[in-house]
């Protein structure tokens, strides 16, 4: 069984959608062999969610005009789920779209994020205008990385929600990941260590309480030692976490497979 529309990949903060570094890993190339036709956001690694809702909605309407498709499915990484939210609600889309999945989406902000915030404000203005230098050297157009911390936060969270509410018209579902320990990522093994101090278990950089959003399909784990990351969830290392058998996703790829086929299930 195939999906009856197409699939538009919306990356999360800190990445861009290059064509050959692909933000997804394996995953693309997984989904079009089972016959889905994949497309990308295109948007700012570091823009703030209105700014970034806009070319996600501009590339929306390019998709269907280009596929000649009524509507389009949606999978959104960690802050591309709020460019995308923002986009459906800020551009009357929610016809044209049948589902939005989101992955490890900060719904509800971070409660880490408000602790951190609670440094002297020069010091997150400039990490931020460092932030904005690098992103504009990779191509960003309107990087405003200071905007996109504050928007973590649990009370610009709680606004955004209510600003932006879920469409009945669209199936909305999220999923959340987790880490085991401090060695499943030795790249975010600082962040999971903290988070995990702060608000539990974590995927090295969200809590499953900050990602439930509608539909919520629970809590994904590995069948291996290592858990899930946050860039696991996106398959950074473009290889299976284990060989093994067992309950649990031993390779990310097979996770968006049953993503896509409970979707084509649904008659999406």
């Amino acid at each position: 069984m195939t999906l009856k529309f197409p699939i538009l990949m919306v990356h999360g903060m800190g990445f861009r959608d290059y064509k050959h570094l692909n933000y997804w890993g394996r995953i693309p190339k997984t989904l079009s062999d089972m016959g889905c036709q994949i497309y990308y956001g295109n948007q700012d690694s570091n823009a703030a969610i209105e700014t970034n809702a806009a070319k996600v909605a501009e590339r929306i309407q390019e998709v269907l005009t280009e596929t000649k498709s009524e509507k389009i499915n949606i999978i959104a990484h960690s802050k591309g789920g709020l460019d995308v939210r923002a986009a459906i609600c800020e551009y009357q889309l929610d016809d044209v779209i049948a589902s939005v999945t989101t992955i490890s989406t900060p719904h509800h902000g971070s409660k880490t994020v408000d602790a951190l915030l609670r440094f002297p404000d020069i010091f997150v203005k400039i990490v931020g205008a460092c932030t904005d230098l690098v992103f504009k050297f990779l191509g960003d157009k309107s990087p405003d990385s200071y905007q996109v911390f504050h928007s973590f936060t649990t009370t610009k969270a709680k606004e955004f929600n209510l600003k932006y509410p879920a469409s009945d018209k669209i199936f909305c579902q999220s999923y959340a990941f987790v880490m085991k320990n401090i060695f499943s990522d030795l790249f975010l093994w600082f962040p999971y260590l903290v988070i995990r101090l702060a608000e539990g278990e974590n995927d090295g950089l969200l809590c499953p309480d900050s990602v439930k959003w509608e539909h919520f399909r629970g809590i994904v784990r590995s069948n291996s030692h290592r858990g899930i990351s946050h860039c696991d969830e996106v398959d950074m290392r473009r290889h299976r976490f284990t060989g093994k058998d067992g309950d649990g996703v031993s390779d990310i790829v097979e996770f968006y497979r049953n993503v896509v086929r409970e979707l084509a299930e649904r008659g999406y």
